[in-house]
């Protein structure tokens, strides 16, 4: 069967496979939410990493899914499939990651043989080796969610590796996509034309913020919060953090906590009477937190891996309606360049100062009804779109 008549035995319509860094069900960050934005334009076929037999279940997302001996395919929509595809114990060693993506690849042509499709594009959101070899036709992605190389630094990881898989998706990509500037630049010197691709928000998953009734809190906690959604990891300055909380306002924590991550000082702050730390919540689950949010944090450190990031929570709040703080970053500075209330701080007490200036203002109608018209301006079905007119580009050249 050729990949022209696959394409073509689900009534002509377009399939797109999108092989993720992260797990569906954990954090939903940008690599879900562009993919549910395609099935505006296209089908997807989601790929999870893969997991093994002896993968923790702290990397199997919130679910807490067992351990799996076989590839699972289920349909999350209509138009979207997730697969997770399994690998042999130790993916990740070098001895094994050889053979980890011939692996995975395999797995993803035997979905699609069992779906009747064939893709018009694969979008690869990592340095893993998935680009190429799927036949004329077919668009390969690269889609730098992240400065991958700069991450790798931060985890200490092996960055030879990560840039070796980065040159060759690049050397693969017929498109490349890129966060931000900062990242583009990069790879031009590598002699690609990258897109600047910035991150979205889903506008209307936050317009029912009003109707939802706000999470329980424990009693005695402050009435004034300020709110911080995602993952207490390296990317985050604590000490913004204990500034914050120094004040006496609420501190309202939502998301995981890696593991690992100064455990002596988050628990000392997680243990003061002003700050609730929700642990792990479902995107679907996440709007009665926001609702007890009165200022939305971006508190990132200022490192190579955030300088060449995009916050996705800083659109997130602006949604939500909430006024936002953030440090000064490359992104959050091209943000405020279109909306001057987005509040930018330096160091901890500026910070904090900040943080209380936002919460001492009333939250007036006008304002509101502001920040979620920028957040709209910046949605992930405008980021698809344009996604759809790069590939339809390319093929009209092909």
């Amino acid at each position: 069967m050729t990949g022209r008549h696959r394409r073509s035995s689900r009534a002509g319509r377009r399939l797109t496979v999108v092989v993720s860094g992260v797990p569906w069900d954990g954090v939903k960050g940008s690599e879900r939410q562009l993919a549910e934005a395609l099935t505006t334009h296209t089908d997807v076929l989601w790929v999870d990493p893969p997991v093994s037999p002896a993968t923790p279940a702290r990397y199997r997302g919130l679910s807490g899914a067992g351990r799996q001996w076989r590839s699972r395919t289920r349909p999350v929509s209509d138009r979207l499939t997730r697969l997770t595809p399994v690998a042999l114990p130790g993916l990740s060693r070098p001895g094994v990651r050889a053979a980890t993506w011939p692996m995975v690849r395999s797995q993803i042509r035997r979905t699609l043989r069992g779906m009747r499709q064939w893709p018009t594009a694969v979008l690869a959101c990592s340095t893993h080796d998935v680009l190429g070899g799927w036949g004329a036709g077919v668009t390969n992605v690269l889609y730098g969610t992240d400065d991958w190389v700069a991450g790798a630094e931060l985890m200490r990881m092996d960055v030879r590796q990560i840039v070796a898989g980065e040159q060759r998706n690049l050397a693969r990509a017929d498109v490349v996509l890129a966060v931000g500037p900062e990242l583009a630049a990069r790879w031009r010197d590598s002699g690609v034309a990258p897109e600047v691709f910035p991150n979205g928000c889903d506008p209307d998953a936050y317009a029912g913020i009003d109707q939802v009734t706000p999470i329980e809190l424990p009693p005695g906690f402050p009435d004034k919060i300020a709110g911080l959604s995602g993952q207490l990891s390296d990317r985050i300055d604590l000490r913004l953090l204990e500034a914050v909380a120094d004040t006496g306002v609420g501190l309202l924590l939502v998301g995981p906590r890696a593991p690992g991550w100064q455990p002596d000082r988050v628990d000392a702050l997680l243990a003061r009477d002003n700050v609730h730390h929700t642990g792990p919540v479902p995107f679907e689950r996440l709007l009665p937190c926001l609702a007890r949010f009165g200022v939305g944090l971006t508190p990132y450190a200022d490192t190579a891996f955030n300088r060449a990031s995009f916050p996705l929570k800083t659109l997130e709040y602006l949604a939500a309606g909430l006024p936002v703080v953030s440090t000064d970053l490359p992104a959050s500075r091209r943000l405020q360049a279109e909306f001057r209330e987005l509040e930018i701080t330096g160091d901890a007490d500026s910070y904090a100062l900040g943080v209380l200036d936002a919460l001492s203002t009333s939250p007036g109608e006008a304002r509101v009804a502001a920040r979620r018209a920028f957040a709209r301006r910046h949605s992930w079905a405008a980021r698809a779109a344009r996604l759809m007119e790069l590939l339809e580009n390319r093929e009209g050249t092909t």
